[in-house]
């Protein structure tokens, strides 16, 4: 059985990803959606590409925030890699807690670029949004459960 060549694919992913999408694995997973996104098959891969370099921007900023308020509520070093569960954790509940706290449904119909312009527009900025309520979300979380 042949290997992958990862260093391939990361080439080959830089080559065709010209903005890739900070809440890839939530998108990649499902539990939200993005109308700004765009989906590509690469070595037999899936990934997530923005189409929206200005809104990318915004998503990255609720996104690192997510990140700086997340490590004490899922119990993560800061200096360790984020193990992938937590992670899911984070963005997904993350983006339906902020959803939910705009008034939307906060379910996997939820769109993450509209859900953070729409916070920014309520809130004023990222810095603003209602973390303490966003971080019950991330915590209360509970990623699908794998298929037997």
């Amino acid at each position: 059985m042949a290997e992958y060549n990862e260093d391939a694919y990361k080439l080959a992913r830089k080559a065709y990803i010209e903005y890739s999408c900070p809440f890839e694995r939530a998108l990649l997973s499902r539990c939200v959606g993005c109308s700004r996104s765009h989906r590509l098959n690469l070595a037999e891969r899936e990934a997530i590409a923005c189409g929206d370099p200005a809104v990318r921007e915004h998503c990255l900023a609720f996104y690192q925030a997510l990140h700086d308020n997340a490590q004490f509520a899922l119990k993560i070093n800061p200096d360790a890699p984020w193990p992938f569960g937590k992670e899911i954790r984070a963005q997904c509940g993350g983006v339906r807690g902020l959803a939910a706290e705009l008034g939307g449904a906060g379910d996997e119909t939820t769109d993450v670029a509209d859900t953070v312009l729409q916070g920014n527009t309520h809130y004023g900025s990222h810095a603003e949004f209602p973390y303490s309520a966003i971080m019950r979300a991330v915590v209360h979380y509970e990623p699908r459960k794998r298929r037997p």
